[in-house]
């Protein structure tokens, strides 16, 4: 990824307006988010490759949603919600 790419974007990502993908997993309990992307559709071309590394690691994937938004937290789990 070139500069201009990843400057473009942090501002799309700032602004609320890059896409994540937000990856749910039941065991261990988990909410991932992965981004950002400019567009949909890279968002959804991406997607297979987070789901494999998960599997890979043994979580159990449950949902995959594309969010339009800047999430504050990249891993949110059991231990860092109280």
């Amino acid at each position: 990824m070139n500069l201009k790419t990843e400057l473009s974007l942090e501002i799309l990502s700032k602004l609320g307006l890059a896409y994540w993908l937000e990856v749910i997993t039941d065991h261990p309990w988990c909410v991932y988010y992965f981004g950002p992307f400019g567009t949909i559709q890279e968002a959804e071309s991406s997607q297979h490759g987070y789901l494999h590394d998960l599997l890979e690691e043994s979580a159990h994937p449950m949902s995959v949603t594309i969010k339009q938004f800047c999430p504050h937290t990249l891993t949110i789990s059991e231990d860092n919600m109280a």
